[in-house]
């Protein structure tokens, strides 16, 4: 029996709260991650800090009703500034009863989470349907839900023929309702999520919006209001791949060649909707080793180029990053990390391409590598990349990752500025007597010839070169280049400042993590502060070179462990010992960087860690629970 649409309800019980997280999940291609990005942007404009996360199969086409194929999104909503995508579930929407065991066999939800569920199942015509759901609905009451059934495609059909396309608005009014969010803002994001379809599309979503939104308010019993931030500060809200994208444009790149690969795809194709009224273009080369050849030759020409790929393209790409950093040209690459080996986790997360990045070409390649945290970050770290690039002459990687791509996240409107933006192509005659690769002794860097200036011709080779870019092979020649390119990441070095502790100076236990996770880390050394444990973390920005005192940061802490995303051996796994264990990447590095024991805390479970589950790693670490 549906629980909510026999009679109105006579009071809404409605409850002023801090945060909430809630879930939309469906089958693949029912519009659940539309409804979910909506639904955050909405939040986010109203003022509540918000984080997104896209639950996405790793078939293109999984069969429908099968918890293999189960898609959607997570929201995560509050009062306060949010970070990561928290913990457990406190409401989900599921168009079938079959997708929420996914998430309850993921401990993703709890006792009290509500459920509202889609009732058609309870009707259909095949018995083992009606069964499937009948024993779900008791399942999920057994583990102490609030399960709602709701008649989702039966009010669509008041509206529109094919419930399956529109059902995700109805249920994005469904939750307007529930948040108490304001319909005038929720009205202008649908007009803008369906910008480019006509009128009839998009006046058939703004009435299945106001349907789902009149009908629960008309047969639901609960509201929830959760407080603005106060802030005076203007905000914008976009997801990590778009503020790749805006980073671009405001870093004044004019190339962008690269081949589509999930989950990096987005942010090119959100830069093609204006690169070309800016003057710039967005090349889709036929492969990924085309894509960066494009964009070496850019660079040769005098541009600084972007590339963006994940980790199968980084693969291809390997060759021609190597003839980037032997020819020095400045180049940018975005790779934004999904789970492998080989094609391995296309659509899930994971920080598993450092090492790649770092080591992954022949010979001594060294580049620059950045890694975002924050969405924010994802726009400002590619102007900084290009600024890098120039000056140094080199490769720059900005690993961003897959939490960051799908995660939704208000930040301060940027104050665009000019000297973000790169300068005109130096075409002035090349000064008599100086070398291509005239390198300073001190730094490495030597100045940039362009074709086009005048005496400015040189040779650009991938082979061992001198200063004159003569083919050679001498032993003191290769030794001096090889010292030169080096010498640039010491000189850039030179300009970081070491890393910020968050929390006490010193202590027990110090979490080091890069990239996506530091939202989830600070949140559970919060936690873990507040029960008394003396523990704090830093993140690392700068993984190539990095960041300077680190050692001396290190030995103010008893225990020092990495926080990852990427494969470690537990070390009380079956033949694992001292001697043989993998440790995560970072830790990796950080052992060798510093000769310090550090330890790794890591998984490969495809999804964004969560506080609880660091929260517990530092319990057991430390002992809390005796």
């Amino acid at each position: 029996m549906e629980k909510t649409a026999r009679t109105a309800p006579e009071r809404i019980q409605k409850q002023t709260i801090r945060q909430h997280i809630v879930e939309i999940v469906s089958d693949s291609g029912e519009g659940a991650q539309k409804a979910g990005q909506s639904f955050g942007a909405i939040s986010a404009k109203m003022g509540n800090g918000v984080w997104t996360v896209e639950i996405i199969p790793a078939d293109i086409q999984p069969p429908a009703r099968t918890k293999e194929g189960t898609s959607g999104i997570r929201i995560r909503l509050g009062a306060e500034k949010i970070t990561n995508s928290g913990d457990e579930v406190d409401l989900i929407v599921a168009l079938n009863e079959i997708v929420p065991y996914t998430r309850i066999e993921r401990n993703e939800l709890q006792e009290g989470t509500i459920m509202l569920i889609e009732s058609k199942w309870a009707r259909h015509d095949s018995q083992d349907i009606r069964s499937s759901y009948a024993n779900a609905i008791d399942d999920f009451n057994r583990l102490g839900y609030k399960v709602y059934e709701i008649p989702m495609e039966e009010e669509c059909l008041k509206f529109v023929s094919d419930p399956k396309k529109g059902k995700n608005m109805w249920v994005l009014g469904m939750l307007c309702f529930i948040y108490d969010r304001d319909m005038a803002r929720a009205e202008a994001q649908v007009r803008h999520t369906f910008r480019t379809k006509n009128q009839k599309v998009i006046d058939n979503n703004l009435e299945l919006l106001r349907a789902g939104y009149a009908w629960s308010e008309e047969n639901l019993d609960f509201q929830f209001t959760i407080p603005a931030i106060a802030t005076d500060e203007e905000l914008v809200v976009m997801n990590g791949n778009e503020a790749l994208s805006f980073g671009i444009s405001a870093a004044g790149i004019e190339v962008c060649s690269m081949y589509p690969i999930t989950p990096a795809t987005s942010t090119t194709h959100h830069l093609a909707e204006y690169m070309d009224n800016l003057g710039g273009i967005v090349h889709q080369a036929e492969d990924e080793i085309a894509a960066i050849g494009f964009a070496i030759g850019a660079a040769y020409a005098g541009k600084t180029p972007v590339t963006i790929t994940s980790g199968p393209g980084l693969a291809l790409k390997t060759e021609f990053i190597g003839l980037a950093v032997m020819a020095e040209l400045p180049l940018v690459i975005i790779d934004v990390q999904r789970g492998g080996p080989s094609t391995g986790l296309p659509t899930k997360v994971e920080q598993s391409d450092l090492l790649a990045v770092l080591y992954g070409q022949p010979g001594d390649t060294p580049k620059i590598v950045l890694a975002p945290a924050t969405i924010e970050e994802c726009f400002q770290f590619v102007i900084l990349a290009r600024k890098i690039a120039e000056a140094f002459r080199i490769p720059v990687f900005i690993l961003s990752d897959a939490n960051l791509a799908t995660g939704v996240q208000p930040f301060p409107r940027p104050k665009l500025q000019a000297e973000w933006l790169a300068g005109p192509i130096d075409q002035s005659p090349w000064p008599s007597g100086l070398k291509p690769y005239q390198w300073d002794s001190q730094t490495g860097i030597s100045k940039r010839p362009i074709p086009g200036q005048e005496g400015g011709m040189y040779t650009l080779t991938g082979l061992a070169h001198t200063p004159e870019a003569k083919v050679a092979y001498t032993p003191e020649n290769n030794q001096q280049s090889s010292a030169m390119r080096s010498r640039k990441l010491a000189a850039f070095g030179r300009s970081l400042k070491p890393p910020a502790v968050y929390g006490d100076e010193s202590g027990e236990l110090l979490l080091v993590g890069w990239g996506s996770t530091r939202g989830a880390i600070e949140e559970a050394v919060d936690q873990a502060r507040a029960k008394g444990a003396k523990v704090s973390a830093i993140h690392l920005h700068f993984l190539s070179p990095m960041e300077p005192g680190l050692k001396e940061i290190f030995s103010r802490f008893e225990h020092v462990i990495t926080v990852e995303i990427n494969y470690s051996d537990d070390p009380n796994d079956p033949l694992i010992t001292s001697e043989n264990r993998r440790y995560s990447q970072l830790a990796w590095l950080l052992r060798a960087h510093t000769l310090t024991d550090v330890d790794c805390f890591s998984n490969v479970h495809g999804h964004p860690l969560r506080p609880k589950k660091i929260l517990e790693m530092i319990t057991r670490v430390l002992n809390l629970e005796n």
